[in-house]
């Protein structure tokens, strides 16, 4: 465990202000990747673009870590079987909608916003004005999808910064990542997109014993597309008997905002820890029956 995350962890305001310094000079990608999809939609492969919210909080709860009654978390949510990859933990969001989210955004981005303000409101207004206008329409685009897949109220959420996009092997999908802190609990009411929410406690990511190499074999149309594959992956069992894997997009997000603020590094993933699974042709759709 890094001896930054012991120090700021142990202070709720603190850590959030260190999120918000580091990710306020963090180098982003957006514009260049936004041109990019534009330039796809001219070809037969076209790319699309997906807004999504990493999101923490801090849970109260002496369980979590004695020393200091509750632990910053990561909110996910459990893919349910009606979409693709269905059972994966993913951050919550989904497509952009060039309509809806261009007609709020100057609302998400204005100065009497709950969502963006503060430092980390200055932060984004000192990146070029393309850049502001691209993190602040992705932005909307992952509040309002959060909203509908998890009852979570926009006014709830507050900004801290963005990360850096992430590319999808399976899916022609650009993902631009953005980090919010949730204030409040809320009533959780998910939509037919989500399963159930699923909380890691940060300081899940700083235990080597936690890791293993996640083994995809590929079945029926997905293996002529490409070949099996090895991740890394975080296993997570949570106090009710729940165990999860995070891997993929979702892991890659949340490791590259571990790298930004505390400088981490992923432990090298113990060989004879394997988990494996089979990806079908469904895991592209979910079932639709």
């Amino acid at each position: 465990m890094t001896l930054s995350y012991l120090k700021y962890a142990l202070n709720k305001d603190d850590f959030i202000s260190l999120i918000v310094e580091k990710l306020g000079s963090l180098s982003i990608d957006y514009s260049e990747k936004m041109n990019f999809i534009r330039e796809s939609r001219k070809s037969s492969e076209p790319s699309s673009a997906a807004g999504v919210l990493l999101l923490i909080r801090f849970r109260e709860d002496p369980c979590i870590n004695a020393d200091k009654n509750g632990d910053f978390t990561f909110l996910l949510v459990k893919r349910s079987s009606k979409v693709a990859q269905p059972g994966d933990l993913s951050c919550p969001g989904g497509m952009l909608n060039g309509f809806i989210d261009h007609l709020f955004r100057p609302i998400i981005a204005g100065r009497i916003s709950p969502i963006l303000h503060g430092k980390a409101l200055d932060y984004a207004r000192n990146r070029d004005s393309d850049t502001f206008r691209k993190m602040t329409l992705f932005l909307t685009n992952a509040i309002r999808e959060t909203w509908e897949e998890t009852n979570i109220r926009p006014c709830n959420i507050v900004f801290l910064g963005p990360l850096p996009t992430y590319s999808l092997h399976l899916f022609r999908r650009t993902i631009f990542p953005l980090v919010g802190y949730v204030k409040h609990d809320w009533h959780f009411h998910p939509n037919s997109e989500v399963d159930r929410i699923v909380e890691i406690p940060l300081h899940t990511f700083f235990s080597e014993d936690n890791y293993a190499v996640y083994k995809i074999e590929l079945s029926g149309s997905l293996s002529s597309n490409t070949h099996n594959r090895e991740f890394p992956c975080l296993i997570y069992r949570d106090d009710q008997g729940h165990e999860d894997i995070l891997w993929g997009a979702t892991f890659y997000i949340i490791i590259n905002f571990l790298q930004a603020v505390f400088d981490f590094r992923i432990p090298d993933s113990h060989p004879k820890k394997i988990v494996k699974r089979t990806l079908y042709s469904d895991y592209l759709i979910g079932r639709q029956n």
